[in-house]
């Protein structure tokens, strides 16, 4: 289980209302990404400067509001005891993962769940060492990012909120997968299903470096090393 803060005063009502205004911060912009692949989509330097700058933004708010419930950040799975052991964790986990995760797109695929036709140019960065260091920038922010976010700070919440870690656990990972809709229904399923994989080795954990690493070796394989080995 999560420690529990040590200032009395963090009611749960406080910590819901809280998480429900963060809620309507960034559900708006998770949810937009079912339309990102309609015509007109900006090109991907502007939209990795945007997601970097967004997520710096939202994991600030998160750093103000464990500041002023004098909360630890620890608390929330900025753990960094153990450093090198917790990185050979995520690493470890990394390979099965990803191909679990293959697999169950592979299948989804096969069952009529939808894909999208094309990669999206937004999310292509050029072969240029301009674009490979934005992309490399952009990977290591979203994995640190987004873990504080959808695992650190998401299931503590709504753990607090729910009075169950399972509910905060699932729900934690249905949020998440909602920013990947230009991955079709195949891959909005398979985002979850490895947000629910991070989650769990978080909770194991109780430090989110070992989700981070597996995030971030995620987003290099598909991104980074995607566009290094492309043929065009």
């Amino acid at each position: 289980m999560f420690p529990r803060t040590e200032d009395p005063e963090i009611s749960r009502r406080l910590q819901l209302a809280e998480v429900l205004v963060f809620l309507f911060l960034i559900l708006p912009s998770l949810s937009y990404s079912f339309l990102a692949a309609r015509p007109g989509t900006p090109g991907f330097e502007l939209t990795a400067i945007a997601t970097i700058l967004r997520d710096l933004a939202l994991v600030s708010l998160i750093v103000y509001f464990a500041r002023r419930n004098r909360e630890p950040m620890t608390r929330l799975g900025w753990n960094w005891n153990d450093l090198p052991r917790e990185v050979a964790i995520g690493a470890l986990l990394f390979l099965p993962m990803f191909y679990g995760a293959a697999a169950i797109e592979s299948g989804l695929t096969h069952l009529g769940f939808s894909t999208p036709k094309k990669i999206l140019p937004a999310l292509v960065p050029a072969k240029t060492s301009t674009d490979i260091a934005l992309a490399l920038l952009l990977v290591i922010v979203v994995a640190f990012a987004e873990e504080t976010i959808f695992r650190g700070y998401l299931i503590v919440r709504l753990t607090s909120g729910t009075g169950s870690l399972l509910a905060a656990v699932v729900l934690s990972s249905v949020i998440f997968s909602f920013g990947h809709g230009y991955e079709g229904s195949a891959g909005v399923a398979t985002v979850g299903f490895m947000g629910l994989v991070f989650a769990l080795v978080y909770v194991w954990r109780q430090s989110l470096v070992a989700p981070m690493v597996m995030h971030f070796l995620q987003d290099f394989v598909v991104i980074v090393l995607g566009t290094l080995f492309r043929s065009k």
